[in-house]
């Protein structure tokens, strides 16, 4: 077994990435591979880096409101995004025409379609419509998110040597993706208008419809409908054993609190972005660029994480992570007090360096979380579980929002008065501190620790065994001491024990 693992990260070293990508595609099939990149690096990146700045356009030149108002609409599209769980339960429990994750890829880029060209549609959308419209957009993202997560997961517990590859994977593509989609968003928004590259966007979601067509599955042999509400209560019932657990919910906890504690104003800075008098009166196109130089921050930080911090304890990289983002949150006090002038630094070249500090320090915090949430999914319920987890994430994404939105309400900033934008900078840095009284809540061990308990994994193996599927076979897993676990027919553990 040693030698075994001993090729295979010599594989993994060798002429990266490219050896580094075939040998996931090896182990993983390569239908899994394109599933990450179509999800996480054409739907994720490349579409929501377009998305983000042609809806920021869209609100403020098209339906005409103002930042706080801007603020509230955008939080409400995170709402597919908090009932994440749905979707993980039903792509787990519920399969169509046998199978349990193409047809949710299907589903996801048909929505996609149908909402981006309907906020395409040359007249104006009445507010209520075009907030439908954007929401079921995200609904789109959130089901093909929640259905390429339930397969990363899955992977993570049949070949766990390769967990912090997958997620390397899928912060590559995001990075990249975003990268892409941010450069080219503001030249597409001055040519084509944001309404013409809303449109635009049904591509991407054509590229998830394909995931569904070419992915590789295991046919399911005669699932019996009528037995549907018992797996929903069998999952609930694993779900909640896992997160009553001291291990599982304190992580929770600071997750949602780390995340809804960071006030998010986001909106407000962008409105003075673009305003010719109080702000540096950014063009389009240079505010995509702005987003793009952002996604560079965020690769090299996948880069850093995945070659020098993916071994390091949790609670040191998260102690850091929020005292880093605390202090890359004060160049925008400086921005916005225009001190940058001052120091003969120009606005342009002030606020790429501003996009990307702030981007590379926000996937530093962003990736051990991701790491802790995959070791805290129990085997057979992974994909409605690790939906769970994110869910409480996005519901913290939401809270900041609305909570960003209340606080520039509140200061008076309007799309033409920004004298008390600095103030909300000021609390908003400050906010991002208050996280740190309850890093207590998060275990103190390394990223290849066994976070859940041997008797959580022997309740949750045996509520599933009684309804395992024919793809999912009990091995004996020495990571656990000989307790068993759901793993698959081609897992590592397997092939590497009939190797031994």
């Amino acid at each position: 077994m040693k030698e075994a693992l001993e090729q295979e990260n010599a594989s993994r070293d060798s002429k990266w990435p490219w050896t580094w990508l075939r040998m996931l595609s090896d182990q993983l099939h390569w239908s899994f591979v394109y599933s990450v990149i179509s999800v996480y690096g054409i739907c994720q990146g490349l579409a929501c880096g377009v998305t983000e700045v042609a809806s920021n356009f869209y609100w403020k030149d098209v339906q005409k409101l103002q930042p706080s108002q801007a603020q509230f609409y955008d939080g409400m599209t995170w709402i597919p995004w908090i009932v994440k769980p749905v979707w993980g339960l039903l792509t787990d429990v519920v399969p169509v025409r046998g199978y349990r994750r193409r047809p949710y890829f299907i589903l996801a880029g048909a929505i996609g379609i149908l909402s981006t060209l309907t906020l395409s549609l040359p007249s104006t959308l009445p507010i209520t419509f075009a907030v439908v419209a954007m929401t079921l957009q995200s609904a789109g993202t959130a089901i093909s998110d929640v259905t390429v997560d339930a397969l990363v997961v899955q992977n993570s517990i049949t070949h766990p040597s390769l967990s912090s590859d997958m997620q390397s994977l899928c912060s590559f593509c995001e990075s990249i993706g975003g990268l892409v989609g941010y450069a080219i968003s503001g030249l597409l928004v001055q040519k084509m208008g944001s309404q013409g590259v809303l449109g635009l966007l049904s591509i991407p979601s054509a590229v998830v419809f394909s995931v569904g067509v070419v992915l590789k599955e295991t046919h399911i042999q005669e699932f019996s409908y009528n037995q549907v509400h018992e797996k929903f209560l069998q999952a609930g019932k694993s779900m909640w054993s896992a997160l009553k657990c001291p291990e599982v919910w304190r992580p929770c906890l600071y997750m949602y609190l780390s995340l809804a504690l960071s006030l998010d104003i986001s909106v407000g800075m962008f409105y003075w972005y673009c305003d010719p008098t109080a702000g540096p009166k950014f063009s389009e196109g240079f505010i995509g660029l702005i987003y793009s130089i952002g996604s560079i921050g965020t690769l090299l930080a996948a880069l850093l994480y995945q070659s020098k911090l993916k071994n390091h304890p949790f609670r040191s990289l998260l102690l850091w992570g929020q005292i880093l983002t605390s202090m890359s949150g004060m160049l925008d006090l400086l921005f916005v007090l225009r001190l940058n002038l001052n120091l003969h630094i120009p606005d342009h070249l002030f606020g790429v360096i501003d996009s990307g500090i702030t981007k590379f320090v926000g996937n530093l915090k962003w990736m051990p979380l991701m790491v802790l949430s995959c070791k805290l999914c129990p085997p057979g319920v992974e994909g409605t579980f690790f939906a769970l987890l994110m869910s409480i994430d996005n519901a913290g994404f939401l809270s900041s929002s609305w909570a960003g939105g209340l606080l520039l309400h509140l200061l008076k900033v309007t799309r033409e008065e920004f004298g008390n934008l600095w103030i909300a900078v000021l609390i908003r840095n400050v906010s991002r501190l208050l996280p740190l009284g309850f890093l207590f809540l998060v275990p103190n061990e390394d990223q290849n620790f066994v976070l859940l308990p041997p008797e959580i994994v022997v309740e949750i193996s045996e509520c599933v065994e009684n309804n395992k599927q024919n793809d999912i076979e009990l091995a004996s897993c020495k990571e656990y001491s000989q307790i068993p676990v759901l793993v698959g027919e081609d897992s590592e553990l397997v092939s590497l024990i009939q190797k031994t």
